[in-house]
């Protein structure tokens, strides 16, 4: 008869070091987002008077509406329509240039992916007379086009980046199906390098939208009007009107942060999959 032993299944240690250093992590990023939104519910004259980490005794919601009577939904709508123009644009000439640059051998070809590459080392700074000049001979001066413009061109050496790895990955027996089914370039684009592009592309178009919406340098120069002011020049007028009121400035910031964190929640698997360069797969 055969005697079976069971085998007890081996405990792990508690790896308390890491647990620690755990905990120390989520404090840092917990008490700075405690005091954003606890900030947001209190009264000016409260928060100098208990400090930024005190329970608000008096909570209110004053500083929402203040923000909104002060101007806060025009600067997010111009916002949004700088960040959808943005995001569309680049993702569109990403992908037409990163499907050129993979499928085509010429030389002329990979002259135009280099020259993007070099984009990466030049920065708006660098160039925002030039930049202002074109914007101004153009006649986009104070409008949304001449942010719009500009805050893709730059977006653009990383996004070709990122689709041309991702193309990259689509095998070549793919391509080779496609062409004995009597595809042409316009159908395997569309059919087959698109579909198959899908994280990659979600990547381009939350990091065009990021550059667009935290984008300050070019609505700073290429505009003056008050209505087409986008929410960090709006943020920046708030802190000259609130100056002592950091509640009310803090307001502002969360409401403003409010639809770009939806759009991250809403794409962020497909996002941190192409940033892992598996879009293609």
């Amino acid at each position: 008869m055969t005697t079976v032993r069971r085998v007890r299944p081996v405990r792990e240690k508690p790896n308390i070091l890491g647990g620690l250093g755990a905990f120390l992590w989520l404090l840092v990023v917990a008490v700075p987002l405690y005091t954003l939104l606890i900030a947001t519910v209190q009264r000016s004259e409260n928060y100098t008077a208990e400090g930024p980490l005190a329970l608000p005794s008096e909570p209110t919601l004053r500083n929402y509406v203040a923000a909104i009577d002060n101007g806060l939904l025009v600067f997010v709508g111009n916002t949004a329509l700088v960040t959808l123009a943005v995001a569309v644009l680049v993702m569109v000439l990403s992908a037409t240039t990163a499907f050129a640059v993979v499928r085509s051998r010429s030389r002329w070809t990979q002259n135009v992916f280099r020259v993007f590459l070099l984009g990466l080392a030049i920065p708006s700074q660098a160039v925002i007379i030039p930049v202002y000049l074109i914007i101004v001979n153009l006649g986009l001066y104070d409008s949304l086009t001449a942010i719009v413009l500009p805050t893709a061109a730059f977006a653009l050496p990383v996004c070709v980046l990122i689709l041309v790895g991702t193309m990259r990955d689509i095998s070549e027996e793919l391509y080779e199906a496609m062409a004995l089914d009597g595809a042409g370039v316009a159908r395997t684009f569309t059919q087959l390098v698109l579909p198959m592009s899908r994280s990659g592309l979600s990547t381009v178009g939350v990091y065009a939208a990021l550059q667009a919406w935290n984008g300050f340098l070019f609505p700073l120069i290429l505009t003056q009007s008050a209505d087409k002011r986008v929410i960090t020049m709006g943020l920046f007028e708030f802190q000259g009107e609130y100056r002592v009121d950091v509640p009310g400035l803090l307001t502002a910031v969360v409401l403003s942060t409010v639809p770009l964190f939806v759009v991250y929640l809403l794409a962020r698997r497909s996002l941190v999959n192409g940033l892992m360069g598996v879009g293609g797969k």
